[in-house]
């Protein structure tokens, strides 16, 4: 069974969290290419996944337009 795009993305932002500039550049990348509940979706989990990492927090404005 195919990974959703969803899921791939996650693993992406994972592995890119150690450098800020990136991960927002990946967010970027993202949010262009999901579907609408994908996004919404993302919303959430970057908004779980930063709480632990506040340095990545500057990429919510991403999301937030």
């Amino acid at each position: 069974m195919p990974r959703s795009m969803f899921a791939y993305t996650k693993t992406i932002l994972e592995s890119v969290s150690f450098d800020p500039k990136l991960f927002c550049k990946e967010v970027e990348k993202a949010i262009k290419l999901l579907l609408p509940y994908e996004v919404e979706q993302l919303v959430d989990w970057l908004n779980n996944f930063t709480t632990e990492k506040p340095e990545l927090k500057a990429c919510l404005i991403y999301v937030e337009q």
